[in-house]
């Protein structure tokens, strides 16, 4: 068992403080690596030591791997933590670490690279018994293969990247011209974006329901899940807001889903902490999405309603520490909601924008949470992901957390930018939210033109 001293944070924003922090209280020294643009990010100046790695441009700073395994090295550190996005899911660069004798705090490379490949997930899932969306039993050879798929299953369809994510390289299709246009589309994207121009076909599962099961695994073979998150809040396949437990959700289906997903890891010699992603229709049948193989943006609804800490048990997991806890151990109570606060216009197609916060006012109260990075007379970089704040509230029940949520909602004031506030005031409000009708085309069906 490795007992980590000094770990780097190989990211920015509110999860670099969010790692920092965690660091701190376990009595782990950190290292910060930023860019020219984050210069002025406040938590440097919290974290022991900290290295600049280039300019804006993720290219040439956080997706830089050899400046930062350079920083890595220089600072002599045991441990780096990928945080999400950027390389947290990059098989190369945890090759590289693992070169470098430097502790990826993430699963294994042999896990990120197979459950990384979509195909080879599913291929998985339908090997372990856990249910997937009808479609392709692996990568489409070509537009022919595509179509008499979608003639067997049934329109609609929808076309993915192997590699895709965060709505990138998919297509849906309702015939074969749509089918043969969004093939190529998907293809053209995936490469542009991804490197890897690789696509599956799955039938479409109309206005489903986007629910995960957060999972912990340790190097002894140990796995857990810790109860499921409902993310159907979404707008372009990205999420906005997330709830713990899923609103409606039947008790057995959510044993099922939490039994599967466990299942499937297992299979995968996965460890570390992850989560199994599902869509579910109508009538409660779920099926397997893809696996995340990182801390996911949504983690703290699972914190909240668990009481426990996945930053710190992701770096006890990297150490080699067993999980300290069984499947029994884990009672989820209460409810807890997060709304991400992007610097975007809702109303002018969700366009990013960067620039001075001439004042952030944040909430507070009981059982209120933020997570966020800025403050008053920061700049927002036009480099990155435009998320600058997470807001989470929790309380006993789902109508308490969202009263609580719309009182914060109103006390939160962010000026000099705009910002998904007004459009997350409004959809706490809806009635069909309130209800716990939700599914993922719900922001697209009420208030997007």
């Amino acid at each position: 068992m490795k007992k980590f001293s000094r770990i780097l944070i190989a990211n920015r924003g509110e999860i670099a403080l969010r790692i920092l922090r965690a660091c701190r209280e376990l009595g782990i020294e950190s290292v910060i690596v930023y860019s020219e643009a984050d210069k002025d990010a406040g938590y440097i100046d919290l974290a022991d030591r900290s290295v600049c790695i280039g300019p804006g441009p993720s290219q040439q700073s956080y997706l830089e791997i050899s400046k930062i395994i350079s920083a890595a090295e220089i600072m002599d550190v045991d441990a780096i933590h990928p945080g999400y996005g950027f390389l947290a899911e990059n098989v190369q660069f945890a090759e590289i670490c693992k070169s470098c004798h430097i502790e990826f705090i993430g699963p294994g490379v042999e896990a990120i690279s197979f459950l990384g490949d979509k195909g080879k997930a599913r291929e998985l899932a339908r090997k372990v018994g856990v249910p997937c969306v009808p479609g392709s039993t692996g990568i489409l050879n070509n537009e022919d293969e595509a179509l008499d798929i979608a003639r067997e299953i049934g329109y609609p369809v929808i076309v993915k990247a192997v590699a895709g994510g965060g709505g990138r390289g998919m297509r849906v299709a309702h015939n074969d011209i749509s089918l043969q246009n969004g093939y190529a589309q998907a293809r053209t994207e995936a490469e542009t974006v991804f490197n890897n121009p690789d696509v599956y076909l799955e039938k479409y599962v109309e206005k489903p329901r986007h629910v995960e099961i957060q999972i912990l695994a340790d190097v002894h073979g140990e796995v857990i899940h810790l109860g499921e998150r409902d993310c159907s809040l979404q707008r372009r396949h990205q999420k906005l807001i997330e709830e713990s437990p899923s609103p409606g959700l039947p008790l057995e289906v959510r044993d099922q889903m939490g039994d599967a997903a466990k299942k499937l890891v297992r299979a995968a010699g996965y460890t570390n902490a992850g989560t199994v992603e599902f869509i579910v229709d109508r009538d409660f049948n779920f099926y397997f999405i893809e696996v995340n193989t990182r801390i996911q943006v949504e983690h703290p609804v699972t914190e909240m309603v668990t009481g426990i800490d996945l930053i710190k048990e992701q770096i006890r997991l990297a150490s080699g520490e067993p999980l300290g806890m069984t499947q029994d151990d884990i009672q989820p109570k209460g409810v807890a909601i997060e709304c991400r606060i992007n610097a975007e216009n809702p109303a002018d197609g969700f366009r990013p924008c960067p620039g001075r916060i001439e004042e952030f006012r944040a909430p507070g109260g009981f059982g209120v949470r933020l997570d966020s990075h800025v403050y008053s007379g920061y700049t927002v970089p036009s480099h990155y992901d435009s998320m600058i704040a997470k807001l989470i509230v929790y309380q006993e029940t789902r109508e308490e957390a969202i009263h609580c949520m719309r009182r914060c909602l109103d006390e939160f004031v962010i000026e000099g930018i705009s910002t998904t506030i007004p459009l997350a005031k409004d959809i706490f409000k809806h009635l069909n939210f309130v209800a716990g009708k939700v599914n993922t085309g719900f922001i697209e069906e009420y208030f997007l033109d």
